[in-house]
C-alpha cells in the first residue's frame, strides 16, 4: 500500500510540473504582430538543416566556417529587406517545425515543401524554387535500378520529415523506407549497402553526385502534385504580415532573376571549392571547436550534476517522507526517460516559456539533470555501504548528524563510490553528443558539418571516434590516479 501511495504521489507531482507547459498554443484570433516583433527584436532567426547542397551547406570562407547556399542568400535578402540582422540556427530537419512552433526560430528556409499536412500547422510563402524528385544510387547498380518498380523488395532511404519520405512510402509499394535525419548519413548507408537508393530533390541529388564519382542520380518517375512540389519559406500559423513581407522579397528575387544569375552559380562555386579542398586536415578547426563545446558541456554538467545528485541522495535517505518522495519521483522519472527526449523537452518545452534559453544552456541543463539522477544513486549506495556502527560511534562522541556525514560517512563513501562515479563522468563525455540534435556545436555536430562539407561519411566519423577515445581514455587515467591516492590514504 505504501508503494502504491508513493507511485500515485509521483504521478501527481509529474503532472503538476509539466501540465503548465502544455498551454503554449497561440490563439488564432490574436492580432498578428509577427513582423512587428521581428523588427522590434532587431533580428530574424532562421532555422535550417545545413546538409542540403545547393540549398544550404557549410564552406570555409577566409578560414572561417560559413553557411552558404541558395537558402542562405534568400535569408540574407529577407533580413536586409526587413532592416534586421540575420541569425542562423542549424538543426536536424525533423526538428525544424517544432522549433518554429515553440518560437525558437522565426522562419524555416530549408528547401521545405509546402505540403497540405504542413499547411495545417504553419504558414508558407510563395514557392521560390522548384525541382523534380530524383533517386541517388551506387553507380555500379545503374543497370539494376531504372524506375520506381525496380526497387521492389529493397530498402530506400529518405530524410525524416521530408516530402521524399512520404513519396517513397506512398508510391513505392513493396519497399521498406529507412528514414534518417541527415542526408550525409543516408549517403553513408547507401555506400555501405544498407539502402539501395536515396530519394532526393533534383538539385541536391545532382550536387552529391557531382562530388562523388561512385554515385549516380536519375529521375525514377515520382508523381508529385503541384501543391507538393517546390520550396517555400515556413512561418508560424497566423503570420500574414510576415508572409506578405517574405513574398515581396521573393518577388524581387524573381524579378531580378537572382536565383539563376547569382544564388545558384555562387552555390556551385562553393561546392566546387569544397571538393578541391576537402581533406580532413583542412577541417581541423571544426573538430577543435567540437572538442571545446563537448568539454564545456561535460565539465559544467558534471559540476552541477554532482551537487544536485548529492542533494538528491541525502533527500532519498532522509526520514522526511516529503523529501524522500520528491527524490524518488525525480530519480525514477529521469532514469525512465531517454536523454534525447529530455534534451528536446528542455529546449523546445521549457524554452517555449523562457524564450531567451540558448541551445547550449538547454543542453547543459538537460545533461546535468540527467546525470544527477544517476549520481544520486551512486552516492546513496556508497553511503549505505558504510556500517551503521560508524554513524553510531560518531553520534556517541557528540557529533551532530551534519558533522557525522561531513567528517565520517561522506569521506568513506567517496572512497567506495569513486570508480562508479568516475565511470559516470566518462560516460557523460560520450552522452553529451546527443545535444547535437538541437544545434549545439559539440564534437558530433561538427562531425556532421564536416560530412556535409566534404561529402565523405566514414573518415569524419573515424576521426570523431579517435577524439572521443582520447578524451575518455585521458579522463579514465586521471580518475585512476585519484583512486590510487584515495586507496593509499
Amino acid at each position: 500500500m505504501n508503494k502504491l501511495k508513493q507511485f500515485i504521489l509521483m504521478l501527481v507531482m509529474m503532472f503538476a510540473v509539466f501540465l503548465p507547459l502544455s498551454n503554449l498554443t497561440v490563439k488564432a484570433d490574436q492580432a498578428d504582430t509577427s513582423l512587428e516583433d521581428i523588427k522590434k527584436s532587431g533580428k530574424l532567426v532562421v532555422g535550417l538543416s545545413a546538409d542540403y547542397p545547393p540549398y544550404e551547406f557549410t564552406a570555409k570562407v577566409d578560414g572561417k566556417t560559413e553557411y552558404v547556399g541558395i537558402d542562405i542568400e534568400i535569408a540574407k535578402k529577407l533580413a536586409k529587406d526587413l532592416g534586421v540582422k540575420l541569425e542562423i540556427k542549424n538543426m536536424s530537419f525533423d526538428s525544424l517545425l517544432v522549433a518554429l512552433e515553440t518560437n525558437k526560430v522565426d522562419a524555416i528556409i530549408s528547401a521545405m515543401n509546402p505540403t497540405p499536412e504542413r499547411k495545417e500547422s504553419v504558414d508558407f510563402s510563395d514557392i521560390y524554387y522548384s525541382g523534380k524528385q530524383y533517386m541517388v544510387i551506387n553507380k555500379k547498380d545503374a543497370s539494376k535500378y531504372k524506375s520506381l518498380a525496380d526497387f521492389k523488395g529493397q530498402t530506400v532511404g529518405a530524410q525524416n520529415g521530408s516530402l521524399q519520405y512520404n513519396l517513397v512510402k506512398d508510391q513505392m509499394p513493396g519497399t521498406t523506407v529507412k528514414g534518417l535525419s541527415k542526408l550525409n548519413n543516408l549517403v553513408l548507408a547507401l555506400q555501405s549497402g544498407k539502402v539501395s537508393g536515396i530519394a532526393m530533390e533534383e538539385p541536391t541529388a545532382k550536387a552529391y553526385v557531382a562530388n562523388n564519382n561512385q554515385l549516380l542520380a536519375f529521375d525514377p518517375g515520382f508523381s508529385v502534385s503541384s501543391d507538393q512540389t517546390g520550396s517555400a519559406i515556413a512561418f508560424r500559423k497566423n503570420s500574414p504580415a510576415l508572409v506578405a513581407a517574405a513574398n515581396k522579397t521573393l518577388a524581387q528575387i524573381k524579378k531580378q532573376n537572382l536565383l539563376d544569375t547569382k544564388y545558384v552559380p555562387e552555390a556551385a562555386k562553393y561546392m566546387e571549392t569544397t571538393t578541391k579542398n576537402n581533406t580532413m586536415m583542412s577541417y581541423w578547426t571544426y573538430f577543435a571547436k567540437g572538442i571545446e563545446y563537448t568539454l564545456i558541456i561535460t565539465v559544467t554538467a558534471v559540476f552541477f550534476g554532482f551537487i544536485l545528485g548529492t542533494l538528491l541522495s541525502l533527500m532519498r535517505l532522509s526520514e522526511n517522507k516529503l523529501l524522500h518522495s520528491i527524490a524518488v519521483c525525480y530519480i525514477e522519472f529521469i532514469r525512465g526517460t531517454p536523454l534525447m527526449v529530455q534534451v528536446m523537452f528542455v529546449y523546445f518545452g521549457v524554452g517555449a516559456v523562457i524564450q531567451s534559453l540558448p541551445a547550449l544552456v538547454a543542453g547543459i541543463i538537460a545533461t546535468a539533470l540527467n546525470s544527477a539522477a544517476y549520481i544520486a544513486e551512486v552516492i546513496r549506495s556508497g553511503i549505505e555501504s558504510i556500517p551503521a556502527g560508524q554513524t553510531e560511534a560518531a553520534r556517541s562522541l557528540g557529533m551532530t548528524q551534519k558533522d557525522t556525514y561531513r567528517y565520517v560517512v561522506i569521506p568513506q563513501a567517496l572512497k567506495n563510490i569513486w570508480p562508479a562515479l568516475g565511470n559516470e563522468f566518462v560516460t557523460l563525455i560520450k552522452e553529451s553528443s546527443i545535444v547535437s540534435i538541437i544545434g549545439v556545436g559539440d564534437l558530433m555536430y561538427q562531425t556532421q558539418l564536416v560530412q556535409s562539407a566534404t561529402y565523405k561519411g566514414v573518415m569524419p566519423l573515424f576521426i570523431a571516434m579517435v577524439i572521443y577515445f582520447i578524451m575518455t581514455f585521458s579522463l579514465s587515467k586521471l580518475l585512476n590516479l585519484f583512486e590510487r591516492k584515495l586507496n593509499h590514504g
